[in-house]
């Protein structure tokens, strides 16, 4: 059995506000008494991806911490910038290229997508942190590298393994005119990836700021709750952020059945 807690959108931008809200999550979380074997992190970390912002990150999440209490997996999302998180978050050197039509939050980007795989071999499970952010753009997209880097990385797990895609952007409407404007382009190759690859067994996103589940292909998919503002629903009045509400994260558990069951809480 596979236990992740999940959180989402952090917006970290240097204010006493984001902050607290990211460390009432992180203490909820690194203080809980039972077993988790990581924390997914989807996306929107910082909010105007600068390098400054990623480095609160790093100290705020414990990414660099040998006293963290469980792997910390990440993927950025359309407030992110690639280069500054590649050398603020993961101590890489950071690339840059000329600035296209519509630079990327924070300055140049760096044309390589950032994807990780984390493997828990007690479990017999693996999760793929999977990069849907599109520099210039707050649309979302899997691009060909990425899904070349997922089809390899399956081939390499040998179906041997159950396994989760983690990513920003829901490929899926979620009846909100913000989220639904600026969702994964190209939903049906995801669909493609999903009826080829059985060892798939869920989907989790992030974006939204609202936890929701939903169906996508066949598989669960499981929207992560936002950490600096809630999404106010159209039959919840006006006002798309809901900034009073109290920031929120899930649980996920993938049992040895390959059933994906989530649970949502907030940190009050």
């Amino acid at each position: 059995m596979l236990v992740l807690a999940h959180i989402s959108d952090l917006h970290l931008d240097g204010t006493r506000r984001a902050t607290e809200r990211a460390e009432r999550v992180r203490d909820r979380l690194w203080e809980l008494p039972g077993r988790v074997d990581a924390l997914l992190v989807t996306g929107d970390v910082a909010d105007h991806g600068t390098e400054s912002e990623y480095e609160e990150a790093a100290r705020v999440l414990g990414l660099h911490d040998p006293d963290t209490p469980f792997p910390v997996l990440t993927c950025p999302g359309n407030h992110d910038s690639r280069g500054p998180w590649r050398k603020a978050l993961l101590g890489e050197p950071e690339a840059v290229e000329p600035k296209t039509a519509g630079p990327a939050p924070g300055g140049p980007a760096d044309p390589e997508p950032v994807n990780s795989v984390h493997v828990f071999d007690d479990a017999g499970a693996a999760v793929l942190m999977c990069d849907s952010s599109v520099p210039g753009s707050d649309e979302g997209e899997l691009d060909e590298r990425t899904y070349a880097w997922i089809e390899e990385t399956l081939d390499g797990l040998d179906g041997s393994v159950r396994v989760l895609l983690a990513f920003h952007h829901p490929p899926v409407a979620l009846h909100h005119p913000l989220p639904d404007a600026y969702r994964l382009r190209a939903p049906d190759a995801l669909a493609a990836l999903l009826e080829r690859r059985s060892e798939i067994a869920g989907v989790i996103t992030g974006h939204a700021h609202t936890p929701a589940s939903t169906t996508f292909a066949g598989r669960p998919l499981v929207v992560g709750p936002g950490v600096t503002w809630t999404l106010r629903l159209p039959w919840e009045g006006e006002g798309a952020a809901d900034r009073d509400a109290p920031p929120g994260f899930a649980f996920h558990v993938l049992d040895d059945e390959g059933r994906l069951t989530s649970h949502f809480r907030v940190a009050g």
